[in-house]
């Protein structure tokens, strides 16, 4: 890609997929990206990763995004800031009918057929369920920072990888 078309692709918004980071008030997000590779003619993926400004802590990590450059730095990281929230991470939604999805099926289908043949006691129901985030701090650590973890210490840190 030349030059130019890299600093006008900055210039616009960008989708990605926030992915943990250790910063505060920040958000890092994973763009992909083909590059083509001149002697096979052959188009690559290539992951850019931005550090975006996100004070609300909108994002939570697979959540897909937009961001948008900021029109001057904060630090000598963050240089996007997140403008939305296109898709939580598990709540899918197919972007081209607008219908909620689970698994390979349409949830309004999968009503449907459980009220032709009974609803079964243990089958899940998504008008009920809570939203993501109610286990946060229980079960869900999305929201503690995560590290590698290069040392073995006697004491044991839960969010290490």
């Amino acid at each position: 890609m030349s030059k130019t078309a890299l600093d006008a692709a900055k210039k616009f918004l960008l989708l990605g997929q926030c992915v943990p980071t250790v910063k505060q008030n920040a958000a890092k997000i994973r763009v992909k990206r083909l590059e083509l590779d001149e002697n096979l003619l052959m188009y690559f993926r290539k992951d850019e990763f931005y550090y975006c400004h996100d004070p609300d802590k909108k994002c939570k990590t697979g959540d897909i995004v937009l961001i948008q450059s900021l029109p001057h730095k904060l630090t000598k990281l963050i240089t996007h800031e997140v403008k939305e929230v296109v898709y939580p991470f598990g709540d899918i939604t197919d972007p081209i009918t607008g219908k909620k999805v689970a698994k390979e099926r349409y949830r309004e289908d999968i009503e449907k057929q459980s009220e032709l043949y009974g609803k079964l006691e243990s089958s899940f129901d998504y008008e009920k369920a809570p939203p993501r985030g109610w286990q946060d701090g229980k079960k869900d650590f999305t929201s503690k920072p995560t590290y590698t973890k290069f040392h073995v210490f006697d004491e044991n840190d839960p969010y290490a990888i």
